[in-house]
């Protein structure tokens, strides 16, 4: 009997795992991972330092020790290069690994924007656990951090950085930060209360080029401005990671289609997480991806399954201005806004008047719980 193989160890991989072995404690099981396979936990990245993390203690569990948990195997460092949906093969390298059912737990990509400078290489992504590592050891002895994206990870980051002392510039062609999630008077109150903390914001434009500078680095901005930097970080999004679906002939748009069981176009393989887009919905966020991973454990395991969506608050890690988001769908609607100094309360209702989604930062965090109650499912 061929195994079931998930290609990823990321949070999404090692999930569908977890709730598949309480089903069925004996099926073969292989994970094969681009990387070496430890299981942490990618959100805590963008926060890591100010909770005094180091790269070690954030890989909390071996790529052994989860497999000796998931009676599994674990394939390390392996990049599978070809995938064959007729033969039911995956290629790597010299070897090959058959499957009866295979999970795609790819994740996703940093987007790189192209940028001009001879320092244009330096600039450095946080998407995985060794590039976090390459992160910390860039920070050490260094004081001045410049952060390419205001979005939700950028913010976090920023926050994170300031915390700890580091001078701190975010630049974003947006005019407010977390433009794609928050209403203006939100993203306003959450630049407000990072540039309290010394974040410095440099908004309207972008970094055109890094060069090398005697003092460290020196971003060129859009605007004629200047920046002297020791360390640049690129945070401005992902982009999910569809190669190889792409090379096997599976239907791909923003992300690998599936329906709600995460069946992607070709018999027997699923997707879920961030490189996957169900029924036309891309949702590169944790609460989606537990749902995603339970349902599919399911299917795997003889019970076909259904992905639903309930409403899914989006938590963003600024403890000096603490967000919660329920983006609303791309319908005609307008914003409801409430603010005082202690935060902003944004509800987004339709054309009839109905609540579909929100926005609620700093006190007004405190309104989560009895919000989602009310708000409708992403998919039923």
């Amino acid at each position: 009997m061929e195994p079931i193989v998930i290609l990823g160890s990321g949070l999404a991989g090692y999930t569908v795992a977890r709730e598949f072995r309480k089903l069925e404690p004996a099926a073969p099981l292989v994970i094969v991972s681009r990387d070496e396979a430890s299981f942490y936990s990618k959100p805590m990245l963008s926060n890591a330092l100010a909770a005094g993390k180091t790269p070690e203690q954030l890989a909390g569990t071996s790529a052994a020790q989860m497999a000796d948990q998931l009676r599994a195997t674990i394939l390390a460092g392996r990049e599978i290069e070809v995938l064959d949906t007729d033969r039911r093969t995956l290629h790597f390298g010299a070897g090959t690994l058959r499957y009866d059912r295979l999970v795609l737990a790819l994740g996703a990509d940093p987007i790189a924007v192209p940028l001009a400078g001879d320092a244009a290489a330096e600039v450095l992504r946080v998407n995985d656990l060794a590039d976090y590592a390459r992160f910390r050891a860039a920070l050490e002895g260094r004081t001045r951090v410049v952060i390419l994206g205001a979005g939700l990870i950028g913010c976090e980051f920023a926050n994170d950085l300031a915390a700890k002392g580091f001078q701190v510039r975010v630049v974003d062609p947006a005019p407010q930060p977390l433009g794609r999630l928050l209403p203006t008077p939100a993203g306003e109150h959450m630049r407000a209360a990072l540039a309290a903390i010394g974040v410095q914001w440099h908004l309207g434009t972008t970094v055109a080029a890094v060069n090398r500078a005697p003092s460290g680095l020196r971003c060129a901005l859009a605007d004629g401005t200047e920046l002297e930097a020791d360390v640049v970080l690129s945070a401005i999004g992902l982009r999910p990671r569809v190669a190889l679906a792409q090379r096997a002939g599976l239907e791909v748009a923003r992300g690998i289609v599936t329906d709600r069981l995460l069946q992607t176009s070709a018999s027997g393989v699923y997707a879920l997480g961030d490189c996957a887009e169900v029924e036309g919905h891309v949702l590169p966020y944790v609460l989606p991806l537990m749902q995603a991973a339970r349902a599919l454990a399911k299917t795997l395991a003889g019970q076909p399954t259904p992905v639903a969506y309930p409403a899914m608050p989006v938590v963003v890690k600024t403890p000096a201005s603490p967000a919660v988001v329920c983006p609303p769908a791309a319908i005609p609607g307008a914003w409801r806004l409430a603010q005082d100094p202690a935060g902003v309360e944004g509800l987004f209702e339709d054309a009839a008047g109905r609540l579909a989604g929100f926005a609620l930062v700093g006190a007004a965090c405190a309104k989560k719980h009895a919000l989602v109650k009310t708000m409708p499912a992403v998919l039923r």
